[in-house]
């Protein structure tokens, strides 16, 4: 059997630039310069002599020819991809670099205190962990894998669901002196209610409450609205307003009475928590692992 490996090596430059949607990306994915990505296409261009991608200053799009020959050569590609991970997985170790963007939440309170048993099973590997917007692109921020809370956006990730952590609602022991203690959800109307906004959207996050099958919606006003769950929890605590909070983000604030769950009975409302990667063709084993890991860990917690 013949391959003609420069053909097959053009094929698959294309298919990284369309997956990664610019030559940029594609160039930092595949160790090369963007202009070594754009000779590549046009060697592949005049060796099949027609135009795979129209290219603009604003954006690059397939060609009809373009797009048929991505079409039907990318199966081809991921199966190759695939016979040469699985010749060489058992033998493989799980080495390098991994870049983690990881919610805070689940970081302190679930994660850290299993990264040395991480760290234990895979000595070769080098784990960086940052914290980026929960709407961010992965393969914009150079992120390999990240764990976020609620519902992700159709997209080309691919997301699994770690755990789900209740919604409360919260007030410190100085707020609830100060302007007394709601005794219904309808009656939040009356206080200050610090507002959190949702970064799918941009917009405060509605407050609702839920139990055996009711659900209401409460319409919530405050004079602070924040983006950063940390800062929610430390407003909330000084005593600024009564807050929504996830119950995996307070636990020691609860234990040590420093807030206080104003409707234990309405434990309903829940807040789903995904790790999620780009759905390449090939998923580094490094990422497989981590993924599993957070599945693991993330079972024993719940």
């Amino acid at each position: 059997m013949s391959i003609d490996a420069r053909l097959l090596s053009g094929v698959t430059v294309l298919a990284t630039v369309v997956e990664q949607g610019s030559f940029t990306r594609a160039a930092a994915l595949l160790g090369l310069s963007p202009s070594g990505v754009s000779r590549a296409i046009s060697r592949l261009e005049t060796r099949m002599a027609v135009r795979l991608i129209a290219r603009s200053t604003r954006a690059l799009r397939l060609t009809a020819e373009g797009s048929r020959l991505y079409e039907l050569a990318a199966p081809h590609l991921a199966a190759i991809e695939e016979a040469a991970t699985a010749a060489s997985r058992d033998a493989a170790e799980v080495a390098g670099l991994l870049r983690a963007s990881v919610a805070v939440a689940f970081s302190r309170q679930i994660l850290t205190a299993k990264l040395p048993e991480f760290a234990q099973r895979f000595p070769a590997l080098e784990l960086h962990i940052s914290q980026h917007s929960d709407a961010g692109d992965l393969n914009a921020d150079g992120l390999d894998v990240a764990v976020r809370f609620g519902d992700q956006p159709s997209s080309s990730m691919i997301s699994r669901r770690l755990l789900e952590t209740r919604v409360l609602t919260v007030a410190s022991p100085r707020y609830l002196a100060a302007h007394g203690r709601p005794s219904h959800p309808s009656d939040l109307a009356g206080h200050n209610c610090l507002q959190f906004l949702d970064p799918q959207n941009g917009r405060p996050f509605e407050w609702e409450f839920q139990r055996a099958g009711e659900t209401i919606s409460v319409s919530t006003a405050g004079n602070l609205t924040l983006s950063d769950a940390g800062t929610l929890v430390g407003a909330c605590v000084a005593g600024s307003g009564i807050a929504q909070v996830l119950a995996l983000s307070v636990g020691d604030e609860l234990r040590s009475g420093l807030l206080v769950d104003l409707f234990p009975d309405w434990p309903g409302e829940t807040f789903p928590l995904y790790i999620i990667r780009p759905s390449r063709r090939f998923t580094p084993l490094k990422v497989e692992k981590f993924v599993d890991f957070c599945l693991e860990i993330a079972q024993t917690a719940q």
